[in-house]
């Protein structure tokens, strides 16, 4: 299968914020201290928010764990009340103001408590929000920033990946993740202490299941783990398989493929529901060994604290407090562990953010880079030598003169330099020897913005946002006017159609204009550039995705188009470049020959028996 890995996103991280959690998969930071001070760094500015949430976690915790001990001292005045009237002492009964009182103070601490804790609440999700907001910003400005060979060598799905799935990650892990921390932090110190003030002896009892469970949670999750893995990767084959078949769901069906289709996804899926199964299995059983320990802890305590009690020694109030306080001993150092996973997942998402914001940007334009107002056109190539790796040229020693208003054909085999010789043009790349020059000034001393604005690009493969079909053409011009959409739409044959859509130019192209067909999609790019009125233009096998009646309208709006200006036409199909000024026959690297059509076939050479192969192909 192919794009597995594309698709299998983060779904093993984290795993959740309790026990079950743990036995997760978990992919790790390669510097987790290094990352971890620079996500502290992103959030320096909201540092006094922080510290807020940090004092209101630390309130919120602490008011918390005083609940059980005042309801303790009412467990305390209700039951001596019973006793003394068993008891038959004069006077005796239960002391219901006291309860009251009590009670009163406990209903305030409760509250205080839930104050706190809505408090660090918000002031988190702010935090979080803010930071994320600035991470998302700056990815995009980042993106905006990068040259173009990231784009080439960097797989389009990894880096929307680091922009959504690993910034969500972050967002989700400092909202909660950091409160649960630090609350079950302060919950384990605060909760021991609260023990060690009732009974010592109990404490150290409470304190002896702990390697108990935490042996049951390692040995648990250590065989869960595998489970885990496999079921990631299975997944990944299943996401693979199903985008595949049903991106090319008319191939299946043309092949009569169904069934070896569904055989292979029944095969994938059995897998994973197997995979999944025990996965799910083996953890689940880390939460009910867990109670099992604490319940025999529970059992130890009420018959020590009962024996206690009976002596005379602690009051059944504090039983009933330290019996709920190891009930709340053991739940965060579960949590803590849990978290911990979830903490390692969040910093490898932010190691992979930052590696994207440390990505190495496009140089930036010299200080006293230049603007040309008024572009004729002029270009110079002299010397030109360019390879997308320092050792290996895909351009060699390209010497080029073209003057205004000329037509010149670009064509050659695949992987010729075709392409290549176009970025170096816009300057998507810089030359590695030589000098290219636009209207005699060195493109490295232009505004990169302003020589790209002079450039009108017409690729083979179309690109539509979505969007009105209005907005599209008028993409790359600012403040045009409807009736220059409709004349660019007009100069591209694409109007007729445009207006038998049922909302005419205002129809909305949604998931890539897919709904249209290529060539359709085709003839709006052309308009986009029409409307562009660039100085210079590129088409790059611009109508190879249309019929040839239509494509011979296209060529004669072009011709129009192209009049007084400079046009670089990059062509497989050589009956449509017989007009061109001058034909240049490139061939690893170097124009090999070069000339008009006519010069061109008398030499005989290289592309004549272009030519003649495909004039043969078409006539047979």
């Amino acid at each position: 299968m192919r794009g597995h890995s594309a698709n299998r996103g983060h779904g093993g991280r984290g795993g959740g914020y309790g026990p079950r959690g743990i036995g997760r998969p978990v992919e790790k930071a390669k510097d987790f201290r290094g990352t971890t001070r620079r996500l502290v760094r992103y959030m320096g500015p909201h540092k006094w928010s922080l510290l807020l949430v940090f004092l209101a976690t630390i309130a919120s915790t602490l008011f918390s764990i005083l609940g059980p001990k005042i309801l303790g001292q009412a467990t305390t005045v209700l039951f001596a009340g019973v006793l003394a009237r068993l008891q038959g002492l004069p006077g005796a009964g239960v002391d219901f103001t006291a309860i009251l009182r009590i009670l009163g103070m406990l209903g305030v601490v409760y509250l205080a408590s839930t104050l706190f804790g809505f408090i660090q609440q918000i002031v988190m999700v702010n935090v979080s929000q803010k930071t994320v907001y600035k991470m998302r910003k700056d990815i995009n400005h980042k993106l905006a920033r990068l040259p173009l060979h990231y784009y080439d060598s960097a797989s389009h799905g990894d880096t929307l990946s680091r922009f959504t799935n690993d910034v969500d990650v972050i967002s989700q892990s400092l909202q909660q993740s950091v409160i649960q921390m630090m609350s079950s932090l302060i919950t384990i110190i605060g909760v021991t202490i609260m023990m060690l003030t009732i009974s010592p002896t109990l404490t150290l009892l409470t304190a002896g299941m702990l390697p108990l469970s935490a042996g049951i949670s390692a040995f648990v999750a250590s065989r869960s783990q595998k489970f885990f893995v496999r079921q990631q990767n299975i997944l990944g084959e299943l996401n693979g398989h199903i985008e595949e078949t049903f991106s090319g769901h008319t191939i299946v069906k043309a092949y009569g493929l169904e069934a070896e289709a569904e055989s292979a996804f029944r095969t994938i899926n059995d897998e994973l529901y197997e995979n999944g199964w025990k996965a799910q299995f083996v953890s689940g059983t880390i939460m009910p060994l867990i109670r099992f320990v604490g319940n025999l802890g529970y059992v130890v305590i009420a018959v020590v604290g009962g024996v206690f009690v009976t002596r005379g020694s602690m009051t059944i109030g504090n039983v009933q407090a330290f019996m709920q306080y190891s009930r709340q001993f053991g739940m965060p150092i579960t949590q803590v562990a849990s978290i911990v996973n979830v903490l390692q997942s969040t910093v490898a998402a932010a190691e992979r953010v930052f590696e994207l914001l440390d990505e190495k940007e496009e140089a930036a334009d010299s200080p006293d880079a230049k603007d040309i107002m008024q572009p004729a056109g002029r270009i110079r190539l002299t010397d030109v030598s360019f390879g997308y790796n320092a050792d290996e040229y895909v351009i060699k020693n390209l010497n080029l003169a073209v003057e205004p208003g000329q037509l010149i054909a670009i064509v050659g085999p695949t992987g010729a330099g075709k392409t290549t010789l176009v970025n170096l043009l816009m300057r998507f790349y810089d030359v590695g020897q030589g000098v290219i020059t636009f209207d005699g000034h060195d493109i490295r001393e232009l505004k990169r913005s302003s020589l790209r604005t002079m450039f009108g690009m017409v690729l083979q493969d179309t690109w539509l946002f979505e969007g009105t079909i209005r907005d599209n053409i008028a993409y790359g011009r600012e403040g045009v006017s409807d009736e220059e959409v409709v004349a660019a739409a007009q100069a591209a044959h694409v109007d007729h159609f445009i207006r038998t859509l049922p909302n005419g130019y205002d129809t909305v192209l949604t998931d890539d204009a897919s709904s249209i067909s290529q060539g359709q999609r085709q003839l709006l790019t052309i308009a986009r550039a029409i409307l562009a009125d660039p100085a210079v233009l590129i088409l790059d096998e611009a109508t190879s995705s249309v019929d040839t009646r239509t494509e011979r309208l296209i060529q004669e709006a072009m011709a129009r188009l192209m009049e007084g200006r400079t046009s670089f036409v990059i062509a497989h199909r050589l009956s449509t470049i017989l007009d061109a000024d001058r034909i240049l026959v490139i061939n690893e690297g170097e124009i090999i020959e070069q000339g008009t059509h006519q010069e061109l076939m008398e030499k005989n050479g290289f592309y004549a028996e272009l030519y003649n192969s495909q004039f043969v192909s078409a006539t047979v």
